[in-house]
């Protein structure tokens, strides 16, 4: 195949470099799959309003996340265990979104330790975080903040794990490989991929809206609550203390037949009404998605599985290149949507179904 030149492109490689096992692990949704699919075809039932004769001979798409500068709107999601996509890991992801000076998010699964991703960051970090036990979760917010990350990202949509059929067929528990230094103190977990109560020490069925309250307790760092959907919940999000939502539905991952977060991000924009940023991810694979969810008034984007296909392909320079693709495509379709800069992009850009 030739050189991939687009993210497309750079799933199907991906695919043909991973043991089938390793891509059904990070390729699959949940169930029958329903919103692992919905998430990308619903951003092809929106359509663009472009505007004609506007200067757009320069095209700044700059901005800022909770006062972070970045140079573009496109973040990297906290996805886990780069390690099985590629043998440098999470250090290839961090020195890819420096080189692309934007921001990253680290799993709480990454198979490299919260510090030793930060020693080679030249970009800003946000440590994602699941919490096992308290015990362990205040340990690891505060090596994150001590480590110089600058906000704590908060999964709130897996109060367990959901039923993962590709994982189930490989016997993916049996198969695990990767080594989580900062969770489940430092042991490799035996997670039930079909929905059971095998899940060890995780208490993610017990949390409540009371757990952003003791995390603001414990940090100075800002809180972003990642997995919301619903009006109903930004605004719990808002009054327990979050700093920041990201609209996510775990990339089709959770709970099945749930609405794509494009679709979902306009009704969780308007019940903010800018007490805080919103971001959104879920089936971004083109310049002119990321127009259309800031149209729809995200702040920035989100990309998960993408930066996995770079990694797979080429390591660093596989990520650097999958995120240059973005930044071009996105420059492109703006100047020919006659913005000139991402200031530009007003919801009348954008026509719903």
């Amino acid at each position: 195949m030739n050189p991939p030149i687009n993210i497309f492109d750079y799933e199907v490689l991906a695919q043909a470099s991973m043991q089938p096992v390793i891509w059904d692990f990070f390729y699959g949704g949940s169930d029958d799959e329903v919103t692992l699919r919905a998430n990308r075809s619903a951003f092809e039932r929106i359509l663009l309003r472009p505007r004609v004769l506007m200067d757009v001979n320069t095209c700044d798409i700059s901005t800022s996340v909770l006062g972070i500068p970045v140079s573009m709107p496109v973040l990297l999601a906290p996805s886990a265990a780069h390690g099985l996509a590629h043998p440098d890991g999470e250090f290839a992801t961090v020195r890819a979104a420096g080189a692309a000076n934007t921001l990253m998010t680290l799993s709480t699964e990454s198979t490299r330790s919260l510090e030793e991703v930060a020693a080679l960051a030249q970009g800003p970090l946000w440590y994602q975080l699941y919490i096992y036990t308290l015990e362990e979760a205040q340990g690891m917010v505060q090596r994150a903040e001590q480590a110089g990350y600058t906000a704590i990202v908060l999964t709130v949509d897996l109060p367990r794990y959901s039923r993962r059929e590709r994982d189930l067929r490989n016997d993916m528990n049996s198969y695990q490989q990767a080594h989580y230094p900062d969770a489940f103190s430092g042991n490799a977990p035996h997670l039930s991929v079909d929905g059971s109560d095998n899940q060890n020490t995780y208490i993610g069925d017990t949390i409540t809206w009371d757990i952003l309250p003791w995390l603001c307790s414990i940090t100075s760092l800002p809180i972003v609550v990642k997995g919301i959907l619903t009006a109903e919940d930004a605004e719990l999000a808002i009054n327990y203390g979050a700093s920041a939502i990201i609209v996510s539905n775990h990339g089709g991952r959770q709970l099945d037949g749930v609405m794509p977060t494009i679709e979902a991000l306009p009704e969780v924009v308007a019940s903010v009404d800018g007490r805080c940023e919103v971001y959104m991810d879920g089936g971004i694979r083109r310049g002119i998605d990321i127009i259309k969810a800031l149209a729809l008034g995200a702040r920035a984007v989100l990309i998960g599985r993408p930066v996995l296909w770079g990694l797979a392909v080429n390591g660093q320079e596989g990520v650097q290149h999958m995120l240059e693709l973005l930044r071009s495509e996105l420059t492109l379709s703006l100047r020919l949507a006659g913005c000139a800069s991402l200031a530009d992009i007003q919801r009348s850009l954008v026509q719903l179904p």
